[in-house]
């Protein structure tokens, strides 16, 4: 994607067309090398894998998604805690990705990061002074350890933590857990950032405690002028705080936009199910339709062909990619939910799953009584537990073994729909610009080039 989303909704955001972050097609990926005797080609896992928006001053951009999605590992790339594979992050208009940590340490007092966890981010060496004033003196803000203690006494009456000198010569294992959240927003604010990552700062916290860190964290901006990238899974928790949010799902985004209308009117099927999994204290809503997904979020080291979301989607048909491996997982599916004599009549028929050879468009089912077998599957495949028989352009009979083809689906690229991006083939079917299929060993061998990019 080389455009940005078009700014939609309320606050600073949408009242300034210059963005204070540009991101474009960026790509962090995880190079796993060998295999268990120390032989075999190279992967990676696509950690984020070619992901663009804009963030704009004063505004606060969600990233939303389950575990595994990416959605930390982009945070961190945004600021290069961890090194990006390919694409551009500019900041102010300078691209951070080519910057030498050298040339980055004086950025970084402009740009910080709240951890998640104040527990494993807090050294229990240092006492609080020392800890949360730990920048000031890495930076040079200060010139003397008195100034250094005024200054975070200061920032820590700022966050709420009253009188701020009480706090200066004790421990993190001193104070309770909110209080710990907020000497981690203590000190990622203590050198005055613009710009700030925060990755999922209220997680771990109580709910009454984690209303309070997220008005301390909205308040901070309004007095502090600060822009966040906010980190959660919590859907309920992103609404309250974001201006825009961007679904993340396998290092992509699924869908990103204005927090309302994606609340009102959620346009891909993956957003409809994080929504349906709200628990809401409704009961005239107890009898509604939900689109939970099936099954686990995917290997990032193998994703789905075309869409991603395909294996797991309730809508999807022909054109969203399907694959072997997932005929192959269909069958399984089915037989859990059939009695002992029909499994093991299917088994005996179809052999066991495990001695089936599996590609990316075609699955190739050894079998003594081949036609048997291609019949069965012909009638039987409509009946699978997903659409994948959809994408069957053909089912081959040999003389040893059935073969099933499948008719290649593209991954969609976004596309504007309601006032927002998304990339779901069912408002139209789209092919991102690099036209390759995940599973191309030219579009792997690509990845795994230096500075190379998706």
């Amino acid at each position: 994607m080389t455009e940005p989303s078009p700014i939609s909704g309320t606050g600073t955001a949408a009242t300034t067309r210059t963005p204070l972050i540009e991101v474009r097609d960026l790509a962090t990926h995880f190079p796993v090398r060998g295999s268990l005797f120390g032989r075999g080609s190279s992967a990676a896992v696509r950690a984020v894998d070619g992901v663009s928006f804009d963030v704009y001053p004063g505004e606060v951009f969600g990233l939303v998604g389950e575990s595994g999605s990416g959605k930390t590992t982009l945070g961190r790339s945004l600021l290069k805690l961890v090194e990006p594979t390919g694409g551009s992050v500019r900041y102010k208009g300078r691209d951070l990705v080519p910057l030498s940590e050298r040339d980055m340490r004086p950025l970084r007092r402009e740009l910080a990061f709240v951890f998640q966890d104040p527990n494993a981010s807090l050294n229990p060496a240092m006492t609080i002074g020392q800890g949360v004033g730990h920048p000031l003196r890495i930076h040079g803000l200060v010139s003397s350890r008195s100034e250094a203690r005024t200054a975070v006494a200061e920032m820590l009456e700022r966050v709420g933590l009253h009188p701020g000198e009480s706090f200066l010569d004790k421990y993190p294992e001193d104070v309770s857990g909110g209080q710990k959240q907020r000497l981690v927003i203590a000190r990622a604010l203590i050198t005055r950032p613009t710009f700030v990552v925060a990755d999922e700062p209220v997680a771990a916290l109580d709910m009454s405690v984690r209303a309070k860190v997220l008005e301390l964290m909205l308040e901070l901006k309004r007095e502090l002028d600060l822009t966040y990238v906010f980190i959660t899974h919590d859907l309920a928790t992103a609404r309250f705080l974001c201006d825009r949010i961007g679904i993340l799902y396998l290092g992509r985004f699924a869908e990103w936009g204005d927090t309302e209308r994606l609340f009102d009117d959620p346009q891909h099927p993956y957003t409809r199910a994080l929504l349906d999994a709200i628990p809401l204290p409704d009961p005239d809503r107890r009898g509604r339709d939900k689109s939970l997904p099936r099954g686990e979020i995917p290997d990032a080291l193998q994703p789905p062909l075309g869409c991603r979301f395909h294996p797991r989607c309730p809508v999807a048909f022909a054109d969203c990619g399907w694959e072997g491996r997932d005929l192959v997982d269909a069958l399984e599916e089915r037989w859990t939910d059939v009695d002992e004599d029909t499994f093991e009549r299917e088994l005996g028929m179809v052999g066991n799953l495990g001695d089936a050879v599996v590609g990316d468009d075609v699955v190739r089912f050894p079998s003594a009584a081949p036609s048997e077998l291609a019949a069965w599957l012909r009638a039987e495949g409509e009946r699978l537990p997903t659409s994948v028989f959809s994408a069957v352009e053909d089912v081959e009979t040999g003389s040893d073994g059935v073969t099933v083809r499948f008719r290649p689906g593209p991954e969609p690229d976004e596309q504007q729909v309601a006032g927002r991006r998304v990339a779901c083939h069912l408002h139209g079917v789209t092919v991102r610009p690099d036209g390759t299929h995940v599973g191309d060993p030219a579009a792997a061998a690509s990845a795994e080039a230096p500075g190379s990019q998706r």
